[in-house]
């Protein structure tokens, strides 16, 4: 089916040329950019300083309208279930903090690399997701909760680095000063450990923060919860993160889900600060969500403090995530997943 491009997917260059391709001054683009990112426009009429013929054209050429809002649920964290225009459905996840709002962005409908206790990768993987979707899901989160984001984060369904040029283009356009001007540093894009991608990000010259999931310190482990590490084996990761420290002077997180009797040992702690005791670089520790395809069950409270414990004696910065999400069964994916089993949009709308 063929559809007219997003609006939010085009770059202030891209409408430059648009408007330049119709004999309209060069001012005209940055006009209806604004129109976009600071006026939030939900449609060309809005865009009231255009010329009517103007307004005609972007409403005949472009859409608007990239998401709709298909259910919700709330528990700390708010997420939203969003419809695209095929009818496919991603999740979008809002998270409060006292004096910013954070938005949790999917890059992809499902996942192709399926860890062992995530979700989206258990659905299986469906296609990538246009910029315009990306862009598109962090305004609808900023109208859900009446406020602009202050972060966003690649954390959602799918793997980010799988669909590069897109999540670039979207971060781009959500950096743009003219327009929502979330600071590069205040992005984040997160990483099952794609090393060529990596290295290509290495060199694109953007501040963004960089997480890449680890939970295992050594191949044999981690090729079972994580099969990208039989493509890219640790060896050939820490390679490519030791590059992206080189050449960008930015810290890497790396994440760590803590399972019980899986990978929470004191052994393996230690193997993990000899693996990235090198870098510049944090972990971040995670308690598991619940997933029903996966049996394991998150560490204990003691345990989890005896591992951070032990890493920090290491000297590795540690942090351990609070979940905001598990009262709704809110891992990533979840919410997608009994919308398509119950075959109906999700309780909470």
């Amino acid at each position: 089916m063929n559809r007219r491009p997003l609006i939010h997917g085009q770059s202030l260059s891209a409408l430059s040329g648009w408007c330049g391709a119709r004999g309209e001054p060069a001012f005209r683009a940055g006009q209806i950019w604004q129109w976009l990112y600071q006026r939030r426009a939900a449609c060309a009429s809005a865009m009231t300083n255009l010329p009517a013929s103007l307004r005609a054209a972007l409403d005949a050429e472009f859409e608007f309208q990239a998401v709709t809002l298909a259910g919700a649920e709330e528990a700390g964290a708010r997420k939203l279930l969003l419809r695209l225009r095929d009818a496919s459905c991603v999740e979008t996840v809002l998270i409060p903090a006292r004096d910013h709002l954070t938005v949790c962005v999917s890059s992809q409908v499902g996942c192709a690399f399926a860890c062992a206790f995530c979700a989206s990768g258990q659905a299986g993987f469906d296609r990538n997701l246009e910029a315009g979707e990306m862009v598109g899901q962090v305004l609808a989160a900023a109208s859900a909760a009446g406020a602009s984001p202050g972060n966003v984060v690649f954390m959602g369904m799918g793997e980010p680095l799988d669909n590069y040029d897109a999540v670039l283009a979207a971060i781009r356009i959500l950096n743009d000063k003219d327009g929502l001007r979330i600071g590069a540093r205040r992005i984040t894009v997160s990483t099952c450990g794609l090393a060529p991608a990596i290295r290509r990000l290495a060199d694109e010259g953007m501040q963004i923060e960089l997480s890449v999931s680890l939970h295992a310190a050594d191949d044999a482990l981690r090729s079972r919860l994580m099969p990208v590490n039989r493509r890219f084996p640790l060896a050939d990761l820490m390679d490519a993160c030791a590059g992206y420290i080189r050449k960008t002077d930015r810290i890497i997180t790396f994440e760590y889900t803590l399972i019980q009797g899986v990978n929470d040992g004191a052994d393996q702690a230690r193997a993990l600060a000899r693996l990235i005791g090198p870098l510049k670089c944090r972990v971040n520790l995670i308690p598991l969500s619940a997933v029903e395809e996966f049996e394991g069950q998150s560490s204990t409270e003691p345990r989890t403090r005896d591992f951070a414990r032990l890493l920090d004696r290491e000297r590795i910065n540690v942090t351990v995530r609070q979940s905001k999400g598990a009262g709704v069964r809110a891992a990533c994916g979840q919410l997608r997943k009994r919308h398509l089993s119950a075959g109906r949009p999700a309780a909470g709308v």
